[in-house]
């Protein structure tokens, strides 16, 4: 595996967060194949999953009095914190099997630290544990003939940021059998780290690379800041909160419907129905993983169907929605559009 590596006139201390999204991005398109991973920090930052409803997932009160930043990402997922306590990790690989390649990353940084004496374990969907409390959670994401992955290594935290900044539902707590984000969350200090935070970096590289790495060029650092200015547009960071049923002055009556499926994740599907019981602007945002993408593959096809049991079914199976989400199957689809 080689090392992205930004050389000392690049300055990466005041980026922003999608500046090192973008250069996965970049690394993924433009690398030769083969596998790549880059350590990075950032200034207090909430990084939301490609299909959260941000508002109803953070504080956005509480991190604009306290300076956090809150960008979105392209992987699916729920919403994390970081901030220069913790180092966010990346990994691009080759393939289409992002189920395969994120469980193998998943087991390279949980190797590494229980040979530090950490006692890690990756876990069935995306973090990594010591003694069931997550000091690693991770996406990841897909473009044709690539895998990215990505994810947070808490080193420190401040329990007031991750608690007041993130405000998870009910459900997902109930789900985890935790009553707040503060009590399933640890970090390396406290399970002892015998490391320096510059150590610690430096021995993850080490351990995980081989070989010379590879030095971003300017030219290179053009074509990524072209990429980031992407996650800034309005359309995609969409921070809004719509919720509840209710009649608009177009007469279209807008469903809400959440719910939260066991080893898949939370959902919130939503649409509109006109006057001849049809659905328009179907949307599914939540805290799940996808392999492909959702607006193509779920939500424009459901757009235009009679709201009703046959005519979705019929839709439906020739969507085969768990290629698209893992572990959403027809029926379970079906059952989130039309709960009764």
């Amino acid at each position: 595996m080689k090392h992205i590596k930004f050389p000392g006139n690049i300055d990466t201390i005041n980026r922003r967060l999608p500046f090192f999204l973008a250069t996965e991005e970049w690394v993924a398109r433009h690398m030769p194949a083969g596998d790549y991973f880059f350590s990075w920090q950032v200034d207090p930052t909430v990084i939301c999953g490609r299909n959260q409803e941000i508002a109803k997932e953070v504080n956005l009160n509480y991190c604009k009095e306290n300076s956090i930043d809150v960008v979105r990402r392209r992987s699916g997922g729920g919403a994390v914190f970081a901030d220069r306590e913790n180092f966010m990790f990346s990994y691009i690989t080759d393939g289409d099997n992002v189920t395969e390649e994120f469980a193998r990353y998943t087991g390279i940084i949980a190797t590494a630290l229980r040979n530090i004496g950490i006692n890690a374990v990756a876990t069935g969907r995306n973090d990594i544990t010591i003694d069931e409390k997550k000091v690693s959670g991770n996406a990841f994401y897909h473009i044709p003939g690539r895998c990215i992955a990505h994810g947070t290594m808490l080193y420190d935290f401040d329990p007031a940021h991750i608690s007041n900044a993130l405000t998870p539902s009910r459900a997902k707590l109930e789900s985890k059998g935790v009553k707040s984000v503060k009590s399933r969350v640890t970090c390396l200090k406290n399970e002892g780290i015998s490391l320096s935070p510059c150590d610690f970096e430096r021995y993850m590289i080490e351990s995980i690379t081989d070989g010379d790495p590879y030095v971003i060029t300017e030219k290179d650092l053009d074509e990524i800041v072209r990429i980031e200015s992407r996650y800034y547009d309005p359309s995609f960071i969409k921070i809004e909160d719509t919720s509840g049923n209710h009649t608009e002055a177009s007469g279209k009556q807008l469903i809400s419907n959440l719910l939260r499926l066991d080893g898949i994740g939370e959902f919130q599907i939503e649409y509109r129905l006109d006057s001849n019981n049809l659905i328009n602007d179907f949307n599914i945002s939540g805290d799940f993983f996808m392999r492909e993408d959702i607006d193509q593959r779920i939500c424009n096809a459901l757009n235009g169907v009679q709201c009703n049991k046959p005519s979705l079914h019929e839709i439906i199976s020739k969507i085969n929605p768990e290629s698209v989400i893992p572990g959403l199957t027809g029926d379970k689809l079906l059952n989130l559009i039309l709960p009764y």
